[in-house]
């Protein structure tokens, strides 16, 4: 039986709330909420809201809920609540790895996904976990991965819909994500290389390659060097990692001590960022996640590797179709970054951009808030792209 695009879309909530005053911390919970699109959990976040001020107030707040679902028998929400404990806990806090575990095994059992979905992508002496949905009659090929913070399970709802929309969809997690950095594989700019090792594992040609978040800036570092890959979704864009992180009002100072990073002693980059991370949350776990998916040991080192997570020395050796998506209101990428992606992919042969609006609920990073919005625009690029065939028996 073929489900139409618009049934899949459906699957999806729309709405973007105000649920909490802290910009980071509202942005996770509308991602969490989202994802397991359970309606039961604004009222359950709405009541626990006025108890979190802080990163511990929020690990023990979803961990109760994550706690209260699994016992109701509510695998999603626990999973997802169970993410979001774990999401600014340290790996040697005694709570993360139960947490991580919660999350893995019950969103995989949440979407149905069985061993046989799973695959350990051979890559530098270690492995890559990939996951694999194959509609009954493929109409093309997806390739998907994310960003700076990404356990590519979260996204398994959007996968499943890119499946039942005809498309045979592999995602991923790179070197320095999801369990592949859990096993100890930092992050590499030289995101060709983990995206050559999952084409040559399922033996893919003539794919459309997706990133996520800051997957925007790694799909065209990869795609200016991988020729298997037919066109190219940025979701969202993001041209400088830098200045992505450094974008919060606390922040600000460390852009221009970036700007000036080859005068300025490390100790004192250091303290700065040790300064400013205590009165912005948003700094704070930047670094703290720097640590871990970079491989740093200093914010003086994550300051220079930050802006190696760049596209203007890549963008003009693109020669695929591309998509570019951003939205109004990100509180990460400025939407100034789409127009300077846009004007240095000077050798595509076309360059497609879509901004998300408020009005729509797609305003913020990656769409969080209207999902199945952002998946149709997908569809459609990838359609006009020749990127899906048409239905068997359909001229389209």
């Amino acid at each position: 039986m073929t489900i139409s695009d618009q049934e899949i879309i459906g699957r999806f909530r729309v709405g973007y709330y105000e649920l909490h005053p802290n910009v980071s911390l509202n942005f996770q919970l509308n991602r969490f909420y989202g994802w397991a699109n359970d309606g039961q959990m604004l009222d359950e976040i709405r009541a626990a809201v006025p108890r979190i001020s802080n990163y511990p107030d929020w690990t023990r707040e979803m961990l109760e809920l994550s706690d209260n679902a699994l016992a109701a028998g509510r695998p999603l929400p626990a999973a997802y609540y169970a993410r979001g404990a774990q999401f600014f806990l340290d790996p040697d806090d005694p709570r993360y790895e139960p947490a991580l575990q919660r999350f893995l095994d019950n969103v995989l059992a949440g979407n149905g996904v069985t061993p046989d979905d799973h695959h350990l992508v051979p890559y530098q002496g270690t492995h890559l976990s990939a996951y694999r949905f194959t509609p009954a009659q493929p109409r093309g090929t997806i390739v998907v991965f994310g960003g700076f913070d990404s356990y590519i399970v979260e996204w398994l709802p959007a996968a499943i819909a890119l499946r039942d929309a005809g498309l045979d969809t592999v995602i991923f997690d790179g070197p320095g994500q999801g369990t592949v950095l859990d096993a100890g594989t930092p992050m590499t700019p030289d995101w060709h290389l983990p995206v050559a090792a999952v084409l040559d594992y399922f033996g893919l040609n003539d794919v459309t390659l997706m990133g996520f978040s800051l997957g925007g800036c790694l799909v065209l570092r990869a795609a200016a060097r991988e020729r298997r890959v037919s066109r190219v979704i940025a979701f969202d864009i993001m041209t400088e990692l830098f200045e992505c992180i450094t974008r919060s009002p606390a922040g600000l100072a460390l852009g221009s001590i970036g700007a000036n990073a080859d005068r300025i002693p490390a100790p004192v980059i250091d303290a700065a960022f040790e300064a400013i991370g205590k009165v912005d949350l948003l700094t704070e776990w930047g670094f703290k996640q720097a640590k871990r998916v970079m491989g740093v040991a200093t914010p003086s080192e994550a300051l220079t590797v930050w802006q190696e997570y760049r596209t203007d020395d890549v963008a003009p050796l693109v020669t695929q179709p591309v998509l570019l998506m951003a939205g109004t209101k990100d509180h990460y990428v400025p939407l100034h970054q789409l127009g300077d992606q846009v004007l240095t992919l000077t050798a595509a042969p076309s360059v497609s951009a879509r901004v998300f609006t408020e009005a729509e609920q797609a305003q913020n990073h990656c769409q969080i808030g209207n999902t199945g919005l952002a998946i149709k625009v997908i569809l459609d690029w990838v359609d006009a792209t020749g990127g899906r065939a048409a239905p068997d028996g359909d001229e389209r």
